[in-house]
């Protein structure tokens, strides 16, 4: 492709050197540079891309896109206001504008993108719709999977996913699109087909600074939607955003359980196997199941078959969909013990995600809650107490532990979190070394107890301050199942 064409609609300020050469590629890591690439220097919270230009040259780059001043010989340099800004539609155009084929589904919220995206490929896949998944936990290409580094990847290596997919014959893409992707511009110049919108709850508060910041970067998605938006309007953030929204041309759907909704969940049944519910929609009523419990997971299902209606998918196929598919890894995850307690797996890292996995546990549990969890470092200390006290409040004894500590010391960390257990009447035990923590709660548990790990889900490292170490707590189970513990 010429550069020319990469650079359609970038408003260029300065330019040096020919416009008419082929690109073979753009980049915005230097170390990733190949012969006959484009780099855009990007100014990042800890790097500068301008300072690796002169490596770019040296690994073929043939052009280069800046927004400071730099000294290099040898290629074209194109100036802009802003790199990060025009590096989405420069992917877009280099990638051939993949999501105006592509039927793109994006989920953004605090809670439930991660299942909710599964539940909706399930559907899609039970309606022999050819789907794949961008998210938390992996990007999956039918059924290829790749691994995932954050939840919404750069805008550059979106658009190339994009690509092959389409090259892959993929029909749809179901993604979590995070508020940092959305605030950052990541998923600028993608065109969404669906857009959904979970709930708003406490985190990345170290990033918005406030919940208004919070809500209007994850608003951002339902500006990009051509076919419909979806809103749970049983969140307080998600009817804001359903009243800003509500004037635009593309049609707007609402759920929810306890609100008049457009489509709604009744005669909700829950117990320690899964949800029954009537799903009720403007054409149809009928009664579905999941096997995953908890009054979230009927949120989760609800957002799941508004967009399976919204495309017209049978309901029967919708029925099957949401009945069949497999656990979600890390999500409410029951792992296979030969033991008289059970253990869940978890990611729950936040207070409104803990307080959902535990108030689904406590419906059910004959014996005792056990909970093993943490905090992590270098994020919201504000709500460190906040989460101590609600472990506190819905389980009969807590081992406060490490998560991923990062930078900070984990004694410290665990202290904070003590604060808001102490408000509880809960009996709890600090231990820092995670491991030991997960081998004192199965030693103490007794028949009927549930021990639950949150934090982690799916997951398989432990960030510590000077490194990033291994760390399943499936296989660290099993090892201390098999040590007899």
């Amino acid at each position: 492709m010429r550069l020319t064409e990469v650079l359609r609609g970038v408003d260029i300020m300065g330019r040096y050197g020919s416009m008419n050469i082929d690109i073979q590629d753009v980049v915005y890591d230097s170390r990733k540079v190949t012969p006959g690439c484009v780099f855009i220097c990007i100014t990042g919270f800890k790097v500068d891309g301008h300072e690796y230009i002169k490596a770019a040259i040296s690994r073929g780059a043939v052009a280069a896109i800046i927004e400071k001043d730099v000294e290099a010989e040898g290629i074209t340099i194109i100036k802009v206001s802003n790199t990060r800004k025009v590096m989405p539609l420069i992917g877009s155009n280099f990638y051939q504008h993949p999501t105006n084929r592509l039927k793109l589904i994006g989920i953004t919220g605090t809670n439930g993108k991660t299942t909710t995206t599964y539940l909706i490929k399930s559907i899609l896949e039970q309606a022999h719709k050819k789907t794949s998944i961008i998210g938390t936990i992996s990007i999956k290409i039918g059924n290829e999977e790749v691994a995932s580094s954050r939840t919404t990847p750069e805008s550059i290596d979106l658009q190339q996913l994009f690509r092959e997919m389409l090259d892959k014959d993929m029909e749809y893409t179901v993604m979590e699109v995070s508020s940092h992707a959305l605030d950052l511009g990541r998923v600028d110049h993608c065109s969404f087909r669906i857009s959904i919108f979970s709930n708003l709850t406490q985190d990345h508060l170290d990033y918005h600074k406030n919940f208004d910041n919070y809500r209007e970067a994850k608003k951002k998605l339902f500006y990009k939607t051509t076919h419909a938006n979806i809103i749970n309007i049983d969140d307080v953030h998600g009817k804001l955003i359903a009243e800003d929204i509500k004037l635009l041309k593309v049609p707007l759907i609402t759920y929810g359980i306890d609100n008049d909704a457009d489509i709604m969940a009744k005669n909700i049944e829950i117990d320690s196997k899964s949800i029954k519910f009537t799903l009720v929609t403007p054409q149809y009523s009928i009664d579905l199941q999941n096997k995953t419990p908890g009054r979230f997971s009927v949120y989760n299902c609800l957002a799941a078959a508004a967009t399976a209606y919204v495309e017209g998918i049978d309901r029967n196929i919708i029925k099957e969909g949401l009945m069949n598919i497999n656990n979600v890894p890390g999500r409410s995850e029951v792992v296979n013990i030969d033991k008289p307690y059970t253990v869940i797996i978890d990611y729950a890292h936040s207070p409104d995600s803990l307080e959902n996995i535990l108030s689904s546990i406590r419906q059910y549990t004959e014996g005792r809650v056990i909970t093993v969890f943490g905090c992590g470092g270098d994020r919201e200390k504000e709500k460190r107490p906040i989460m101590g006290e609600v472990a506190g409040r819905l389980s009969d004894y807590c081992v406060i532990t490490s998560d991923n500590p990062r930078s900070e010391e984990p004694e410290s960390i665990i202290k904070q979190v003590e604060q808001g257990i102490r408000n509880t009447n809960c009996d709890y035990i600090c231990i820092e070394n995670r491991k030991d923590a997960i081998k004192y709660a199965l030693t103490i548990a007794r028949q009927k107890d549930v021990v639950l790990l949150a934090g982690k889900g799916h997951e398989t490292y432990q960030v510590l301050k000077d490194s990033t170490v291994h760390f399943d707590e499936r296989e660290i189970i099993s090892e201390l199942i098999r040590e007899e513990v």
